[in-house]
């Protein structure tokens, strides 16, 4: 048998949609886990909506999540003469004709199809009759005869044994009136060429693989092995699409989702290995297989998400962490400098308290990576002449201390608790805004010792001037 070859091949006419996404990852780990191939196929045969801006951005996207593709992509619209040779081949044994059917004529068995509620099939009118007849004025298109009698089964590898009726399957163009091919002539030659051995696909595209085949069986060429994975639906059951929010990989890379995390929430979309959830790389690789995938179609959930994020940033290795987190800032916040970089790499065990995301990891560390402390109105306000006093006295306090601990740290907090009679919140509140510019987030003393004393000494005496 021939070695494993997947491919995935979107159309670059908008951005990587996180349906297409599953299915790269699905392909991919399928001919890794056979050590087979896996290729990028650029359908862009669409000149009208066809955009390199969305090619590269595919490409990011593929290598964003960690997925590789082997060689260079393959482009369609360079292969468009080999299409076409297929089709005069297909003409000329005999399994296509040539259709001089008028766009009116079209339109009226559309018409009447849509009258008596029935699907539009066209009626092959073309099919048997002499060229000769042909009128002089229109440009046919060509059509494939597509089997009358009996019936064909799919041996789909997901679904089982799918069976259909040849008669639902009309004659469909593979050449288009001004000699262009359609999808399913061009992808089935590419596909041949490309020696493909498994076309791992959404179910959406049942009917194409029927269609498919029997452009196979025509031209005498092996037919791949097929599977069609269930659609992603919403969290209300609707099926996804592209103008849903959070559809595309980039709605996921802005709010500072973990690569690895949405890669392993992806295979678990659909995809099962006992009760296992989480999956290393090598773990995915070496586990999946076709079997694992459900029939049914999975929802987009994105507290599941956030919560798969949460779990990588809590037991990632921090050294990890905070690459994914200065490549995060540098393309969607800030670039962090080299200084900042080493105190948020030093205080990430509390950073990373409740983060669900990078952002959240990124808004926990400003206080870290501004040097001016910016200041809400409101929390300003709690800095009175009581509050001034206690950060006063904490200031010189700390002047004596070589290095600042918690246990050099605490002492000085409740002896001000103490003498200024009031407790924790009325010591740490006023401090934590007048070196963070807010009254929320991390504790008091993660903050003082993150920010280092002589840091903490130039923001106190701003707010005391």
């Amino acid at each position: 048998m021939s070695k494993v070859a997947t491919r995935f091949a979107p159309s670059p006419t908008g951005a990587l949609h996180i349906g297409g996404v599953r299915t790269a990852l699905f392909n991919w780990l399928y001919s890794k886990s056979q050590n087979g191939t896996f290729h990028l196929r650029i359908e862009d045969t669409d000149k009208e909506r066809s955009k390199d801006e969305y090619k590269i951005q595919i490409i990011k996207s593929l290598k964003w999540i960690g997925i590789e593709y082997d060689g260079e992509e393959y482009i369609q619209s360079t292969k468009i003469d080999d299409h076409i040779k297929v089709a005069n081949e297909l003409l000329k044994n005999g399994h296509a004709y040539k259709c001089y059917c008028s766009e009116e004529e079209i339109n009226e068995q559309k018409k009447r199809a849509k009258q008596k509620k029935m699907p539009y099939i066209y009626n092959r009118k073309w099919r048997d009759i002499d060229e000769k007849n042909a009128p002089k004025n229109i440009n046919p298109v060509i059509r494939f005869k597509s089997k009358i009698d009996g019936n064909t089964i799919l041996k789909d590898l997901v679904q089982g044994d799918v069976e259909i009726e040849n008669n639902t399957i009309e004659d469909f163009i593979i050449l288009r009136n001004d000699g262009t091919p359609t999808y399913n002539l061009s992808a089935t030659v590419d596909d041949h060429q490309m020696g493909m051995t498994h076309i791992i696909r959404g179910d959406d595209h049942k009917i194409n693989t029927f269609k498919q085949m029997q452009i196979y069986l025509a031209m005498s060429w092996d037919l791949p092995q097929f599977a069609h994975i269930p659609l992603i639906h919403t969290i209300d059951g609707k099926k996804l699409s592209k103008r849903d929010s959070a559809s595309t990989l980039d709605d996921y890379s802005k709010i500072g989702i973990i690569p690895d995390a949405l890669r392993n929430y992806l295979l678990r979309l659909g995809w099962s290995y006992q009760d296992k959830e989480i999956f290393t790389l090598n773990e995915s690789i070496k586990l999946f297989n076709l079997e694992g995938v459900g029939k049914s179609p999975s929802k987009l959930d994105m507290s599941r998400i956030l919560s798969m994020n949460e779990h990588y940033i809590k037991t990632i290795d921090e050294n990890d962490l905070y690459i994914n987190l200065e490549k995060y800032c540098e393309i969607f916040k800030e670039k962090i400098i080299p200084e900042k970089g080493e105190k948020i790499k030093l205080s990430l065990s509390f950073l990373k308290n409740k983060a669900k995301t990078l952002e959240d990891i990124f808004n926990n560390s400003k206080y870290i990576i501004t040097d001016e402390v910016e200041f809400n109105e409101d929390d300003l306000k709690l800095i009175d002449d009581k509050s001034k006093k206690i950060i006063s006295e904490f200031q010189n306090k700390i002047k004596s201390l070589e290095i600042l601990t918690r246990d050099n740290l605490e002492p000085i907090v409740n002896n001000l608790i103490k003498n200024h009679e009031t407790n924790f919140k009325g010591v740490g509140q006023p401090l934590r805004v007048a070196l963070t510019g807010s009254k929320f987030g991390p504790g008091l003393y993660d903050i003082v010792m993150s920010l280092g004393k002589s840091d903490v000494e130039k923001r106190l005496g701003k707010v005391l001037k």
